[in-house]
């Protein structure tokens, strides 16, 4: 099992909410980015946890959203929170 660190996404919409992240990814560490449904699957399968830093150095874990289609968030201490969405976007 990896505990893995995303540290950037890419939106369907420049404005977009978690709903419209497509892919993560971490470029010094993985060689491509993953799908929104890739991340799904892994979380759930237990696989593999996800997490993102924020500026202050705190860890906020990444969870399914179930929803239709589901998709992925941060949560710390119990609350969802947007850490994802502060991420720059990732390179094509």
């Amino acid at each position: 099992m990896a505990d893995c660190q995303i540290t950037c996404i890419n939106l369907s919409h420049s404005h977009g909410r978690h709903e419209h992240i497509t892919h993560v990814g971490n470029p010094r560490v993985w060689p491509r980015r993953f799908t929104v449904a890739e991340i799904v699957q892994l979380i759930r399968s237990k696989s593999d946890t996800f997490y993102v830093m924020d500026g202050n150095g705190k860890r906020a874990n990444v969870g399914v959203v179930e929803a239709n289609p589901p998709y992925i968030r941060t949560y710390a201490d119990g609350v969802w929170t947007d850490n994802l969405l502060s991420l720059t976007s990732c390179q094509l």
